[in-house]
């Protein structure tokens, strides 16, 4: 069985130098112990000859590949567990806001390699999303073994419409279409293409993985904002879903990290 987990770690965890919520999230991913662990908002990770990168490596025992977000800063990264065997690693920067990190792997107990992707989907609007997104189906290959998680700063099709009214007019912008309801055209074309939503496959859809306890009355309402996108050969694998919703994990970070068990 193969554990994968996204997480959108809000700056990588760190508050300016104060890095509380990075040990919080350290404790998470450890308990957790995914095999392949995908990051988004790994902030200033590069910065400084790359220490905290080699810091979250050691702390996590894990190797990472890191994609930078020349623009936004905001990397995103895949976390290799040991016996975890890179076979290939992309970037992609020049089609996303942030930028998309792509690894072929080669993963004991598959029997073929891993395509893990990485994303953080541009938070300005679907229609740049709906861009985004176009970059992404190609991977839709059904007997190939592809997943996609992160923060898709999306609203699903199958999930029930959320609040989008309480947000102030600028952060409503972010989700809603032209007739003010949450615009779900993101995941549907990925849907349309073959991924398969195993949040929604296992029935995990209704627990929103946004915002943390902490950070109410921001920029969110609650919804389900990050995902895991599987081609169907690997969703028909998929067992375990969940949000990893308890008051820890809504102290280190405005969003909770998903994870399931694939093989």
């Amino acid at each position: 069985m193969v554990r994968i987990m996204t997480y959108n770690t809000l700056f990588g965890g760190f508050d300016g130098d104060n890095g509380q919520r990075f040990d919080l999230q350290v404790e998470i991913i450890r308990d957790a112990d995914p095999d392949v662990l995908l990051v988004q908002e790994w902030k200033g990770y590069l910065a400084d000859g790359a220490k905290r990168l080699f810091e979250a490596e050691r702390r996590l025992g894990r190797r990472a590949l890191v994609a930078a977000a020349r623009v936004t800063g905001q990397n995103t990264a895949i976390l290799l567990k040991p016996g975890i065997e890179p076979i290939s690693f992309e970037q992609d920067a020049d089609h996303f806001h942030h930028a998309a990190a792509i690894a072929e792997l080669r993963v004991p107990g598959l029997d073929k390699p891993l395509t893990a992707i990485s994303v953080h989907l541009c938070p300005n609007g679907p229609h740049v999303r709906l861009r985004e997104a176009s970059y992404l189906v190609n991977h839709a290959i059904d007997d190939a073994y592809v997943i996609i998680g992160g923060d898709y700063n999306s609203v699903s099709p199958h999930d029930a419409e959320p609040a989008l009214s309480e947000l102030p007019a600028r952060f409503r912008a972010r989700y809603a279409g032209e007739d003010g309801k949450a615009d779900v055209r993101t995941l549907s074309s990925l849907e349309a293409a073959g991924f398969n939503d195993i949040g929604f496959k296992l029935g995990g859809h209704q627990m929103p993985t946004v915002p943390g306890a902490a950070f109410q009355g921001s920029e969110f309402v609650p919804f389900r904002c990050d995902y895991l996108l599987a081609t169907a050969a690997l969703a028909d694998q998929a067992s375990n879903y969940r949000v990893l919703h308890d008051d820890r994990a809504g102290q280190a970070s405005d969003h909770y990290p998903i994870i399931c068990d694939v093989g």
